[in-house]
């Protein structure tokens, strides 16, 4: 009696749920039938017989297996694979369990393995075809199981030294990671992040308080930012004015995420009589083994910051930009002590170099060209040859082109890409205008050509700016590049004689980025302006550049027409021929859009060559530049773009769409 008890306890579980009810019927049939008791013993005791042979084979094969794994170790380490002190399996393939150390029984008996077991197999056979090893046949998978966290450590065993019938095992080790993955944790929370918080235009908004107003409002904003940075046990150091140091601990950091910055707009609550409105612009980065690294990565972050207007923070973390806030109109400058020492450092840059060349963007406009040409003029009055890098395909200069075709001073200023790069060397002076952006120039190949570089830009600043200039004149308020360039040519200390082509293609320039003086302008747009209208500017001669042909004006009706709202208020509309003037056309519908009742803003998406290009404006009320940033573009509140690659039409709109929306919960929220 006691070997049938034993033998019981040897049979794993399910063979004695099997001979339980084979029992069962075997006695069912016999009391309904006793002509069945003789048969049904016999047929009990061959079953008996089977389980025991099927068991003892098993046992052999798993006796066989343990002692090849071990066969060259000696008896404690055998000891030591059956006694583990982890939790230890043996598996099929399938996932079934074999057998399993009085460690694991332990270690998950309150817990339903099978599931866990069937993912840890499928997750170590992945592994392991992933190291493409025949040899190596040992995997790690990492793995959570109730509370705590598991190395399940697998390796691979034949059962079967015949190779045409060999089978595998897997032993499994669980390692509990779980206190380790805590340390690691706390000790990532507690790496310290450096922000910078910087009062926007404070010297300019405090000459409008009045004095005995200022004490109060500066009080006011230092308690509002103290109080922010308390909510994260943060150290607050005032280093100026209008400049804030702020260090935490990285375990605040999603914190501060997820309240998306609330101090923006807390700070513009302040009220003052003068009813000046304040902004703040905020860099955090993490980035760096040490406080100073961090300090220097904030501070990287708070020049693209303040390039894009400021009023909005940037957090960065893994290489990676995250803006939050900005989409408040930008401040124009009242003071032009910036653009006097710009236009002495460029000249200073011009007359040590040996020739200059001007290049703008991919798809040059008028305001691209317009600059290009005013700092043309500066260079060559300076004394120095100048060289304007542009492409003959564009189509969008084709009136403008036509005039400079009849001006002989011009035949050799206009030069491909190709020649450009054959003269191009180190003490070449590039000046590039109407954008930042480093694959946005017509030529990026120039950029590692030389080292002096000089960048004039109104755009606000993206995260893939050009690092290297040597000097940069960015500054978001303005209307258009050509606004800077002319305040430029009236701060250089030689008189500027502008040609009549050349002021009339900087007014032109002004003209379409401010769609007539409608948009975007400032008492300097108005003063740059007046200057160009001195120089002999014949508007009707500029209106002519931006007249459409027939053709072009049904194609942009035809566009409108099909146009469709979303949102209540935003018109989008597709063109959808692959034509040179694409782009131009789509330009053109999106503004026209802007012209109907109800409409804040219009997105009108094109073909360029292999890619769709998004022309993108608003009439303030929606921040355009935001949502084209997301699908890798930039621009303004206003006016924005973008160009997409490796998408069809159909789901550039929807990914539109989406960013439209993501827009809009992000200022619900």
């Amino acid at each position: 009696m006691q070997n049938n008890k034993k033998f019981f306890e040897q049979l794993i579980s399910r063979t004695k749920i099997y001979l339980v009810v084979i029992l069962i019927l075997l006695i069912i049939i016999s009391i309904e039938d006793k002509r069945w008791i003789i048969p049904s013993i016999i047929i009990y005791i061959i079953t008996i017989s089977y389980a025991i042979l099927t068991d003892k084979k098993k046992k052999n094969e798993l006796t066989e297996t343990i002692q090849d794994l071990t066969l060259t170790v000696d008896t404690a380490a055998k000891t030591s694979l059956i006694n583990s002190p982890f939790p230890l399996v043996i598996i099929e393939t399938n996932g079934k369990i074999i057998w399993r150390s009085s460690k694991f029984v332990s270690e998950f008996a309150n817990i339903d393995i099978t599931n866990y077991i069937e993912d840890i197999t499928y997750d170590l056979k992945e592994e392991i075809e992933s190291k493409n090893e025949q040899t190596d046949k040992t995997a790690i998978v990492q793995i959570q199981i109730g509370q705590k966290t598991y190395n399940a450590i697998g390796k691979f065993v034949k059962t079967n030294k015949n190779k045409e019938k060999s089978k595998y095992i897997i032993i499994i080790y669980f390692i509990d990671i779980t206190e380790s993955i805590k340390l690691q944790k706390e000790y990532t929370d507690s790496k310290s992040c450096v922000g910078i918080i910087m009062i926007d235009n404070y010297e300019e908004n405090m000459q409008q308080i009045e004095n005995e107003e200022k004490p109060q409002v500066t009080a006011e904003i230092d308690k509002c930012i103290f109080d922010w940075t308390n909510e994260t046990n943060g150290i607050l150091i005032k280093q100026d004015r209008d400049r804030y140091i702020y260090i935490f601990e990285q375990r605040y950091l999603e914190q501060i995420k997820e309240d998306k910055f609330s101090i923006l707009d807390k700070i513009k609550e302040i009220r003052n009589q003068a009813n000046v409105q304040f902004t703040l612009s905020i860099a955090i980065s993490n980035e760096g083994a040490q406080d100073k690294e961090k300090y220097k990565s904030a501070q990287t972050a708070m020049d693209i910051i303040l390039g894009r207007g400021g009023d909005q923070a940037a957090i960065r973390e893994n290489e990676i930009y995250k803006f939050y806030g900005g989409r408040a109109q930008e401040v124009e400058k009242r003071t032009k002590v910036k653009a006097r020492v710009i236009a002495q450092a460029l000249e200073n840059l011009i007359q040590e170099s040996n020739k200059v060349m001007i290049m703008g963007h991919t798809n040059p406009d008028i305001d691209a060209m317009g600059s290009s040409m005013g700092i043309y003029r500066l260079v060559k009055e300076l004394g120095k040859n100048a060289y304007i890098i542009t492409s003959n395909e564009t189509t969008t200069l084709q009136n403008f082109k036509e005039s400079l075709a009849k001006e002989e001073e011009y035949e050799d200023t206009l030069i491909s890409k190709e020649v450009a790069e054959e003269n191009i060397d180190e003490n070449t002076l590039l000046v590039i205008v109407d954008t930042h952006k480093i694959n946005y120039v017509e030529a990026p190949e120039l950029l590692n050509k030389t080292e002096k570089i000089v960048i004039i830009d109104h755009h606000r600043r993206s995260a893939d700016y050009i690092e290297n200039a040597t000097l940069t004149f960015q500054e978001v308020y303005a209307s258009s590049a050509a606004e800077l360039v002319t305040e430029i040519l009236q701060y250089v200390s030689k008189k500027i004689n502008l040609r009549t082509i050349e002021a009339e293609s900087l007014y032109a320039g002004i003209m379409m980025d401010t769609k007539n003086f409608t948009f975007k302008t400032g008492v300097r747009t108005f003063e740059a302006a007046a200057y160009l209208r001195k120089c002999g500017v014949d508007i009707i001669r500029v209106k002519k550049w931006f007249q459409s042909d027939l053709t072009s004006f049904i194609k942009i009706a035809d566009i409108v027409k099909k146009a469709e709202i979303v949102n209540d208020t935003i018109a989008i509309a597709i063109y959808t021929k692959k034509t040179k003037d694409a782009s131009l056309i789509c330009a053109k519908a999106a503004d026209e859009l802007l012209t109907i009742s109800n409409v804040t803003a219009s997105f009108v998406l094109g073909y360029i060559g292999d890619k769709i290009c998004i022309s993108g404006r608003s009439i303030g009320d929606i921040n355009v530049q935001i949502i084209l940033e997301k699908l890798g573009g930039g621009g303004h509140i206003t006016l924005a773009g973008a160009q997409v690659e490796g998408m069809t039409m159909e789901e550039t709109k929807q990914e539109l769409i989406n960013r439209i929306n993501e827009y809009f919960s992000e200022i619900e929220n």
